[in-house]
């Protein structure tokens, strides 16, 4: 289920568009890669990993790579400097990259919650610092940003994550009240499980689990549309959204029945 924009006809066509991707390396950034490069005219992709990138993009004859750790706004800025020079602009950001940890309630961590914001929001928020002036350059542009379903329910383990990804949530909601007028669309990425490297980690059963092809394609759908919100799988997402509509009681006799007493906390690495 989403919601496209009024004004998406007046968009660049997407074959003709040049797209900057973050998270490229891994999981469902790399499935974007080999489904995006088949329907854009230009992808950019970012990670840390610059083996990794340079692995993908000799594949391909319009993909170029920026190496930049989305953490580091200088680093992020002058990737964007980088692309400004040779391409002038930019019609589409797929803000993507992110990480996942858990929390052990028993042994309290907040440098482990600091740290998944540190990437999630914040490094969400440098990188849509660096690419706001080429989408303006554009006239025309897109933000997808990745947020999660896991925002319709809070789940035992997942204070950071969660929080996080809700705070993502919230800023590009903001985002597309503020940037509307300017001509520039945001649209917000909600995905249930996804087989990856991150959720390989995963110690607890994960229901309408899809693979990251099959979500690159349900994403790259939503975002030639300009969807408001791109959300996936339907039926475990539907799930998600009618439990967190509930009363709180009822919602807590949910949600503290899937906790469990001294559970340690599986930590994910980073894919960006």
């Amino acid at each position: 289920m989403t919601s496209s924009w009024p004004n998406s006809d007046k968009s660049l066509p997407f074959s003709q568009q040049v797209i900057w991707l973050t998270g490229a390396s891994s999981g469902i950034g790399e499935a974007l890669v080999h489904a995006l490069q088949a329907e854009c005219r230009h992808l950019i992709i970012s990670a840390r990993n610059a083996e990794a990138l340079q692995q993908l993009a000799e594949n391909y004859n319009n993909v170029s790579i920026q190496v930049a750790d989305i953490t580091n706004a200088s680093q992020m800025l002058a990737a964007a400097a980088a692309i400004k020079a040779q391409f002038g602009h930019i019609d589409t950001l797929i803000a993507n990259a992110g990480t996942c940890e858990y929390v052990d309630v028993d042994h309290f961590d907040s440098a482990l919650i600091r740290r998944v914001h540190e990437t999630n929001f914040f490094g969400l928020i440098n990188t849509v610092e660096a690419a706001l002036p080429l989408l303006q350059e554009s006239k025309r542009g897109y933000i997808a940003g990745m947020s999660s379903s896991v925002t319709w329910l809070a789940m035992p383990r997942a204070q950071a994550y969660g929080a996080s990804k809700a705070a993502v949530r919230h800023f590009l909601e903001c985002m597309q009240a503020d940037l509307k007028h300017k001509g520039i669309d945001v649209g917000i990425i909600s995905p249930g499980f996804v087989q990856t490297p991150l959720t390989d980690r995963n110690d607890f059963p994960m229901p309408g689990k899809i693979d990251a092809g099959k979500a690159a394609d349900i994403i790259v759908h939503g975002l030639k549309k300009r969807q408001l919100e791109i959300r996936f799988p339907f039926l475990f997402t539907l799930i998600l959204r009618v439990i967190g509509a509930l009363p709180a009681s009822l919602r807590l006799k949910i949600t503290s029945a899937m906790a469990r007493n001294n559970q340690q906390p599986e930590t994910g690495d980073r894919h960006s």
